[in-house]
């Protein structure tokens, strides 16, 4: 998996974490992830923001349309992160910290890439 598709499938399964579970889960294991997702997605907003005017504008407008529908705005998100300088620490660790904890939180990850 490259850095762009484990910061892409990171912000898909953060963001379905508040749409999964009962409410108990959703405070509890469920709630973590939802947590890092926040953290992880205002990182790649940051990120985004350091960007010319024109990535600025899209890839923050693409960020947000993904959280809403990650199945229809993968393909774009992957573009935006792609075009960007490289990804620094600061998102790659949010990102396998997204995916550790819903791991511990009982999914499993599987078709990651459009696979």
């Amino acid at each position: 998996m490259t850095e762009v598709e484990l910061v892409a499938t990171a912000l898909a399964t953060g963001a379905a974490a508040g749409l999964t579970g009962t409410e108990r889960e959703r405070v509890t294991s469920r709630g973590v992830v939802h947590d890092l997702h926040t953290e992880l997605k205002e990182a790649v907003r940051r990120w985004l923001s350091d960007g010319d005017d024109a990535r600025r504008g899209y890839g923050v407008r693409v960020l947000h349309a993904h959280e809403a529908d990650p199945d229809v705005w993968r393909t774009r998100l992957l573009q935006v992160l792609a075009s960007g300088p490289a990804m620094d620490e600061e998102i790659l660790g949010a990102a396998r910290a997204v995916l550790r904890a819903d791991h511990r939180a009982g999914h499993v990850i599987l078709g990651v890439g459009g696979s």
